[in-house]
């Protein structure tokens, strides 16, 4: 089988799944070009509320296919760069189901998504160190964010690989399900996910991810922005309606 991207769109959600069986998933050089396209189309889907990334398989990713490595490691980290922003970026809820190995460029586009929920069993990396490789300054942050600096300094510094009770105490993970119900948890989530005001997750979104890089006065002007989105959209009106009525509400599509 070559490697590549499967995607599918269900009940809301998209599921983009990364598949190389023969190597754990790891990212070839195409793999990591054809992410970013990819999540641009599946954003301008206003059937999609969420996204799930995970893998084909037992295993999430085993990082980037060494060999694009050594063909030349520069161009290699560039290309998972800009996969991994366009994870960041995507404008609704984004979801890592993880079970295996997420290890090295696998652990960048986890902790690239909002919430990674794993199966009991995974196991995480991040190997730059035992490759000589810099870690990209916005994966370093973006993991520093997640887990705390002394956290992210061991990860980087060892390259060990963790399991699920420690990543899930770190923050690396926010839940952990049993072994064989991982699909059925996500679905259940994404589910969730779908009844809710796609307009608030978006603005929650883009506030909680930028807010640590903008003045208190642009920030504050985003919170202008959506709040003023909120009204005109008709959400706000019809959570309270839905409230006082003792019924589920009904949400406008996604932006």
């Amino acid at each position: 089988m070559e490697p590549g991207l499967n995607t599918h769109v269900s009940d809301g959600t998209a599921t983009v799944v990364l598949s190389n069986p023969a190597k754990r998933n790891a990212m070839t050089p195409r793999m990591w070009r054809e992410l970013p396209p990819l999540l641009a189309r599946l954003a301008a889907d206003g059937a999609v509320r969420s996204l799930v990334l995970t893998g084909a398989g037992d295993t999430f990713c085993a990082g980037a296919d060494i060999a694009s490595l050594r063909a030349g490691a520069g161009e290699a980290q560039q290309l998972a760069i800009a996969a991994e922003e366009a994870v960041a970026a995507f404008p609704r809820p984004t979801l890592a189901a993880i079970r295996g190995h997420c290890v090295g460029g696998g652990a960048q586009l986890a902790a690239a998504c909002d919430l990674r929920f794993a199966e009991e069993g995974a196991v995480f990396g991040v190997t730059p160190a035992k490759l000589g490789v810099v870690y990209p300054a916005s994966a370093t942050r973006r993991l520093v964010r997640l887990v705390g600096l002394s956290a992210a300094k061991y990860l980087l510094f060892s390259g060990e690989l963790i399991d699920c009770a420690r990543a899930l105490r770190t923050g690396l993970v926010d839940e952990v399900s049993a072994a064989g119900a991982l699909q059925a948890r996500v679905a259940e989530f994404t589910a969730v996910l779908a009844s809710r005001s796609s307009m608030t997750q978006t603005a929650a979104k883009e506030l909680a991810d930028g807010v640590w890089d903008v003045p208190p006065e642009e920030a504050a002007g985003r919170a202008a922005h959506w709040a003023a989105r909120a009204h005109a959209s008709g959400d706000t009106a019809e959570g309270a309606a839905a409230f006082l009525e003792r019924r589920a509400p009904r949400f406008g599509p996604a932006d």
